[in-house]
């Protein structure tokens, strides 16, 4: 059983350029000192095979502290590396020792809900869904189950219900690719193969400063600093996967205390091949900061830990979406 949050090996077969890849610990997209460790070739092969993302030792947000535990003894284990999340996190657990520092205040309990919430409604299909206030940001506290692939092609064949079941998109939302996830085909710049970024293609000089990528009207898919700017708003790495998960669904007494009421469920990943894993153990959410040709960064959360970090991982993986207000 995959384990969200550690560094899988996967294969692929989808457009944009899409296939096998395999996925490095999270770096930090604005150090040119970070350094990652890319897996071996006899890794890629085994990718290839079609084995499932595999578990390896990895970084927490704090380049000091582990983020996971081995997994399987097949799993490849890459060298783990320090991010600017992990930055913020460190800069905000040094400012907690400080007078000027104020530990965030939660607002719901297992008795009381004093949540600050909205409501979004997508013009496109009609859905809604519950939005909830982080210090001056809106975010969307489901995941996104928009599917229409007529209306946006960049859907075509790179989003999934959990396990091909209708029901797991009702409740848990789809699963998407970074390509699908950033609108590829609407920031195409090449008419001859309009689906110009995704696995091995850089989105360099293509993405705008805000990508608004598959979101409603008037939201956008989150950066880098959006999510390093919610961990440490929810009090840091290091306890915020405890307050963002949701406080039932969760395999192994995994529940968090959803205390700021973003509501993290266990939605597991995509492989694209049509396989499926983690449901129940773990999550996933994209961001719209690109790592590499291969990799982009995600928010992560599992069952088993109560950290949760920003990683980098494969594009062609398929993860959930949380859209943040303009």
């Amino acid at each position: 059983m995959r384990k969200i949050g550690f560094v899988f090996a996967v294969l692929f077969l989808i457009a944009c350029g899409d296939d096998s890849s395999s996925v490095i610990s999270g770096s930090d997209p604005e150090s040119s000192s970070t350094e990652k460790q890319k897996s071996s070739s006899s890794a890629k092969e085994s990718n290839k095979s079609g084995e499932s993302r595999s578990s390896s030792s990895t970084k927490s947000v704090s380049s000091s502290s582990e983020k996971k535990a081995e997994s399987s003894s097949s799993a490849k284990q890459p060298k783990s590396s320090s991010s600017s999340a992990d930055k913020d996190e460190s800069s905000s657990s040094a400012a907690g020792s400080s007078s000027s520092f104020v530990m965030p205040v939660p607002c719901k309990t297992e008795t009381e809900d004093d949540c600050e919430y909205g409501e979004l409604k997508d013009e496109r299909d009609g859905k809604t869904y519950k939005t909830v206030k982080f210090g001056n940001q809106w975010w969307m506290a489901e995941n996104l189950n928009y599917a229409d692939s007529a209306k946006t092609p960049s859907l075509k064949g790179k989003s999934w219900c959990y396990g091909d079941e209708p029901d797991n998109c009702a409740k848990y939302g789809r699963l998407y690719t970074w390509a699908a996830a950033i609108d590829s085909v609407a920031l195409a710049t090449d008419s001859e193969n309009p689906q110009d970024c995704g696995y091995m293609r850089s989105s360099k000089n293509i993405l705008p400063d805000v990508v608004h990528g598959i979101c409603p009207d008037g939201w956008h898919l989150p950066d880098y600093r959006d999510f390093s700017n919610m961990l440490v708003h929810v009090g840091g790495y290091s306890i915020a996967g405890t307050v963002l998960k949701s406080q039932s669904g969760w395999n192994e007494g995994g529940n968090g205390t959803d205390t700021f009421g973003f509501n993290v469920l266990p939605a597991g990943i995509g492989y694209g091949n049509g396989s499926f894993d983690g449901l129940g153990d773990g999550t996933d959410f994209w961001s719209a900061t690109e790592s590499d040709l291969e990799q982009a960064f995600s928010l992560y959360a599992s069952y088993e830990n109560e950290y949760s970090g920003v990683m980098d991982y494969g594009k062609n993986y398929a993860f959930s979406i949380r859209c943040v207000k303009d």
